[in-house]
């Protein structure tokens, strides 16, 4: 019998193979979500983050100019408050001279090409560890949405590119794109979580800001009043859909690899960039079965961050951009 169609016609060497390739990662795919602390020249690793630390201003700085060496073109921050500065309303979040809005300036003032993305919500900064003001023992939506725009005004001012809402809301993009409109800064662009589910696979990051929601029992004992089911695909939909509407620039959905059936479907349905968040518990895992010989590091990273792009990400929040980045660049 003669076979006329062989798919391993093209797939005989690695020179066909690269000819024929469908998706292809660069550095210009990864955004590197940084965490700062309080301090002068002190790094912290967090055990459960292979790899990652927590920084002050002075080496976030440092670690910027690496990665943007490095093609690396966009970092994400998260603070690591003290306790001493937490309370229900959040009202750290938009000190103008709060760590946040430092290390915008210092970033932006060391490495003006590089893109920064803040994150905007208030679990860092609530004594409760919620995404919400609490009111009455309930997240109160619109309270909230107050103060994202507050916080996001802060965030412009100080220098930010785009602002990264994660705090599942409902009407927080309209909000805040109405804010910065008010106060002038119609060029900072807004990375909507649109579809944030609520999930195990938070946990490291959780540990590494001590925001997990606080054992209370006058308020919810996690977040699944406001982040989505993980039952719901339809949901994601009404979602990204609605905040495509309130004026979102990037959607995001959050997490990575188990949820790229929905990135699959937001492609097929939007034309706005999509942004896929690797969390910190997909990053976890790969490398604890990296260190205990089960995979090959190197193999797992990059063929995870390929098939978060092949599903339909334009970018990919990970924290193995760097170690990405340099495996790219051998």
């Amino acid at each position: 019998m003669i076979i006329y169609s062989r798919n391993r016609r093209l797939r005989t060497n690695s020179s066909i193979r690269a000819l024929v390739q469908e998706t292809i990662l660069t550095t210009n795919d990864f955004v590197m979500p940084i965490f700062v602390m309080e301090g002068i020249n002190q790094q912290e690793p967090i055990s459960s983050m292979p790899g990652i630390s927590r920084r002050t201003v002075d080496l976030t700085v440092k670690e910027c100019r690496e990665l943007f060496s490095l093609g690396i073109k966009a970092v994400n921050l998260y603070m690591k408050v003290s306790e001493d500065l937490k309370d229900n309303l959040g009202t750290e979040a938009w000190n103008k001279n709060g760590l946040m809005q430092n290390t915008i300036k210092a970033i932006k003032d060391a490495v003006p090409g590089m893109i920064v993305m803040p994150d905007v919500a208030l679990d860092p900064y609530s004594i409760y560890g919620h995404d919400g003001i609490i009111t009455n023992g309930k997240i109160d939506n619109d309270a909230t949405n107050d103060a994202l725009v507050k916080m996001s005004v802060s965030h412009a001012e100080a220098g930010a590119d785009v602002l990264a809402p994660s705090d599942m809301m409902d009407g927080r993009v309209a909000a805040i794109r109405t804010g910065l409109e008010e106060n002038g800064f119609t060029d900072v662009a807004i990375v909507s979580y649109a579809a944030k589910y609520a999930s195990s696979f938070y946990g490291p990051f959780r540990n590494a800001l001590d925001s997990a929601p606080k054992k209370n029992q006058d308020i919810p004992k996690d977040k699944k009043t406001y982040q989505m089911d993980f039952h719901n695909s339809r949901e994601a939909m009404d979602e990204v859909l609605k905040d495509v509407a309130e004026g979102a620039d990037i959607i995001m959905i959050k997490p990575g690899i188990p949820y790229l059936d929905i990135v699959s479907k937001v492609r097929e349905t939007i034309d706005l960039p999509i942004a896929v968040y690797h969390v910190s518990g997909e990053y976890a895992m790969l490398k604890a079965a990296a260190q205990n010989g089960w995979l090959d590091n190197d193999q797992a990273i990059i063929e995870s961050l390929t098939c978060i792009k092949r599903a339909g990400a334009d970018m990919i929040f990970t924290y193995a951009a760097k170690e990405a980045a340099l495996l790219l660049n051998q």
